[in-house]
């Protein structure tokens, strides 16, 4: 691949599965810094901040800075930031991620929020929490979500993600969420920013045929899809007729694909 002179990477599925780094994956990463390639660590994770992250991936041995990385939660606020500023937001989410959404008024599921945020699935999303939800809805409350993703895979195997209840709630209250993460263009751009380089000469990397890889061909970047993760093989017949332009075994194969091995 020619012209190439940054590398966004998803992160689950992609870099580690339950943040175990897969084989090879650390080794690939430094190979494509040491070649001089920007690097972004985009990640659609709602459960740990980046902070974290990057703590966790530079202990498995990644060369990253909690600058390299952007996560779905810290898009959230700064889109609620820009979009609807002071705007009470109630969010349902599993994990904590209060760190990067500090400056976002946040209400308790009695209070009467402007925005209601959906974040990442787990135990929280009991039909309690998702009728309350449906309610806000039915009230007027916009509808906002940090990714679509149906499911990913964990080390024990893959699991429902919010995107299987963003439908149901959508249908239900009739309403369409702003959507944030990946694959939403402004997410892509933000990243591009932050590496000063043109979609063109960008390569998106992950183990979502949507959300990753044909996200970012719509972005304008070269997608790579890896069959790790939550891949199965009938993500390479892609989706709506749009396939993606490269796959790999895994990220390990990254630096030859690239050129660089």
């Amino acid at each position: 691949m020619d012209g190439v002179r940054a590398v966004l990477l998803d992160v689950d599925g992609v870099l580690t599965v339950s943040w175990e780094p897969l084989p090879g994956a650390v080794d690939a990463v430094r190979t494509v810094r040491d070649a001089g390639l920007g690097v972004a660590f985009v990640t659609n994770t709602t459960s740990r901040t980046r902070a974290w992250i990057a703590a966790t991936l530079a202990e498995a041995g990644f060369p990253v800075e909690p600058g390299d990385v952007l996560t779905a939660p810290a898009a959230t606020a700064a889109h609620l930031a820009q979009h609807r500023p002071g705007a009470r937001c109630l969010l349902l989410t599993s994990g904590d991620v209060a760190e990067d959404m500090a400056e976002v008024p946040l209400v308790g599921s009695d209070g009467e929020p402007d925005v209601v945020v959906l974040g990442g699935a787990g135990p929280e999303f009991d039909y309690a929490a998702l009728n309350g939800l449906f309610g806000h809805l039915q009230r007027g409350a916009e509808l906002v979500a940090m990714h679509r993703n149906l499911f990913w895979r964990t080390a024990a195997g893959l699991q429902l993600d919010s995107g299987a209840f963003l439908l149901g709630l959508e249908r239900a209250a009739g309403v369409e969420a702003t959507v944030v993460g990946k694959p939403a263009p402004e997410f892509f751009a933000a990243a591009l920013s932050r590496l000063d380089v043109p979609a063109e000469a960008a390569v998106m990397v992950g183990d979502d045929v949507e959300s990753d890889v044909l996200g970012g061909q719509a972005a304008g970047m070269a997608g790579v899809l890896v069959r790790t993760g939550k891949f199965r093989p009938d993500a390479e017949e892609g989706v709506g007729g749009e396939r993606p332009q490269h796959v790999i075994d895994s990220v390990a194969d990254l630096p030859e694909l690239l050129g660089l091995g």
